[in-house]
């Protein structure tokens, strides 16, 4: 089992901390669900309960990480729009903050994982279907072949279908469309 960035094997760690252990190895393990780094998603989940942006020395501290891992996962948590590189720096330093709203963190993290497969995916279907229209309607193309692409064509329609739905929610998503109006309610008083 990974180790949670706070926890038992850090005893110098306030009650709060300890507590909070077992929340972000859940955050991590989540991110990692969705192919984030699990180290990475513990690095997320120590910068969204601080109540104030961290450097990359104070991160290093907490994780016990190298600075140069550090510093690739703060780039990859940028890269999904889940930590912000702020304008303002301590201390000569560079400062980072996480995105602490799940509903923006969720919209960030899927729309660009989203986008980024319908984009690989649309261009290669639509490098790939004129290619074997005309295979399949070659007036030399064997029998066998031409059903098979045929088959094949049928199925990357069946995939458009599915991209083209696919890039409407994206496109909500992107809009906050998906949430409506119940954005963070949990229908009752005092939230969780």
């Amino acid at each position: 089992m990974k180790q949670a960035a706070f926890g038992e094997e850090h005893p110098h760690r306030s009650p709060r901390e300890q507590l909070l252990g077992p929340v972000i190895d859940a955050i991590a393990q989540t991110m990692d669900l969705y192919g984030a780094n699990y180290s990475f998603g513990q690095l997320y989940g120590v910068m969204f309960f601080e109540d104030k942006p961290m450097t990359l020395e104070e991160m290093k501290q907490v994780m016990n990480m190298s600075k140069s891992n550090m510093s690739y996962g703060v780039r990859s948590l940028i890269a999904s729009r889940m930590v912000t590189k702020l304008p303002e720096k301590r201390e000569r330093k560079e400062l980072y903050a996480a995105e602490t709203d799940f509903f923006e963190a969720f919209r960030n993290f899927f729309t660009l994982k989203l986008q980024r497969e319908i984009d690989v995916m649309q261009e290669a279907m639509g490098a790939a279907v004129p290619d074997l229209q005309a295979l399949a309607y070659a007036a030399d193309t064997p029998e066998e072949e031409r059903q098979a692409c045929l088959r094949d064509l049928e199925k990357l329609e069946h995939a458009a279908e599915y991209y083209a739905w696919l890039q409407r929610f994206v496109s909500g998503l992107a809009e906050g469309a998906i949430f409506g109006g119940e954005r963070g309610s949990t229908g009752e008083e005092g939230g969780l």
